[in-house]
């Protein structure tokens, strides 16, 4: 799935001022201990978290992900989204839960 066609849902907010989001996501993956997720993480999944610190860009940068999401309304420090400036990342947040955010997911492939 195009990560354009994610952002375009109104409560997934694009946090980066990136100007391509033409970005072809290759499934999701759900997980919050960070030394786990980048054993498991595959390049261009969309990484959903509630972890917000900018070590989660780092290894989004690390593993070539295809996007993140801050999920919950988890609250995201400046830092992180200045580091997702530099390291060229697409950070998205939403209140939605992370099961919410993959039905979301699923729904919009089978358009």
């Amino acid at each position: 799935m195009n990560l354009k066609n994610l952002i375009k849902h109104p409560e997934i907010e694009l946090l980066t001022s990136l100007g391509e989001t033409d970005i072809l996501l290759n499934g999701c993956y759900v997980g919050d201990l960070l030394s786990w997720v980048m054993s498991h993480a595959k390049t261009n999944q969309l990484w959903l978290t509630v972890q917000s610190h900018p070590n989660v860009i780092a290894i989004s940068s690390l593993l070539e992900l295809g996007a993140v999401i801050i999920v919950e309304g988890a609250t995201i420090p400046n830092e992180t989204i200045q580091k997702a400036e530099q390291e060229k990342i697409a950070l998205l947040k939403t209140t939605l839960s992370a099961v919410d955010v993959i039905a979301l997911y699923n729904e919009l492939m089978n358009e």
